[in-house]
């Protein structure tokens, strides 16, 4: 199937590793002009330059903390003057620290929020006139399928996630007049170095090993596994491409069946 994306131009946040990174490259290889962030600039030029010898296709390393409120914007006009304009907008970012409810303050909460939800306002406010402009406007937002059935230890990441659903499916209704398409896709346990980093805290609260922890979480999976990037990154693209022109306001779960319910 052409997913029509060729000489498209996207940023894509949170893309020196991970999920960020895997949609990056999808992208590319689809023949779309990629912009990515990360806050550290020497993995996400390495990150850049990867995507590009392996695709040919031209791709932009934008460092930046996208949790400072001037970040967002000042990302989005380097990645809009770089290509000419802005057709793609992924948000994401890594989530918030595991911990139970009673071991977070105010301040915590806060950037939390910051990192969850106030980045993936900032952005879509900054890349709203640019995306006006575009015959394929199209954002994606990257949450959790946590938002449907909240995971145990995560309770920061639980209740903000669900406000950035909360603003995808608003912003679907809102702009969808003006041919914005919004989306958000709910990962389940991926190959990530995000999950790696949460296998080894519950391994740490548990008194078990990272193996042990893997193993449990598994035996919640239908299919026995955990998904990679680059499952999670082909149905992203696909969401975000022309080919998807009449899906917009879908929470779509990629977890390999983990979620239970049937809404």
């Amino acid at each position: 199937m052409d997913l029509g994306l060729k000489g498209l131009s996207a940023l894509v946040a949170g893309a020196s590793r991970g999920l960020g990174y895997a949609v990056a490259l999808e992208l590319a290889r689809e023949g779309v002009q990629v912009a990515i962030n990360s806050h550290n600039l020497d993995k996400l030029t390495t990150a850049a330059q990867a995507i590009s010898e392996s695709t040919q296709s031209r791709t932009l390393a934008l460092a930046g903390d996208i949790t400072d409120p001037e970040a967002p914007g000042r990302l989005v006009e380097q990645a809009a003057a770089a290509f000419g304009g802005l057709d793609l907008l992924v948000t994401n970012a890594g989530g918030p620290p595991p911990g139970r409810f009673e071991t977070f303050d105010d301040a915590v909460w806060q950037r939390g929020i910051d990192l969850s939800l106030l980045s993936h306002v900032r952005l879509i406010r900054a890349a709203l006139p640019h995306l006006r402009k575009s015959s394929a406007a199209s954002v994606l937002t990257v949450t959790s399928y946590s938002v449907k059935q909240p995971i145990a230890n995560l309770v920061l990441s639980n209740s903000v996630r669900a406000a950035t659903v909360g603003l995808t499916k608003s912003l679907a209704l809102e702009l969808g007049h003006e041919g914005i398409r919004f989306n958000s896709i709910l990962p389940g346990w991926t190959e990530t170095e995000r999950v790696q980093e949460l296998m080894q805290a519950r391994a740490k609260t548990n008194g078990t090993t990272v193996e042990e922890e893997i193993a449990r979480q598994l035996q919640d999976s239908p299919l026995g596994r955990m998904a990679t990037p680059g499952e999670f990154a082909k149905a992203a693209v696909f969401l975000l491409s022309p080919a998807a022109s009449y899906i917009t306001g879908v929470m779509l779960t990629v977890d390999g069946g983990m979620y239970k319910g049937v809404l």
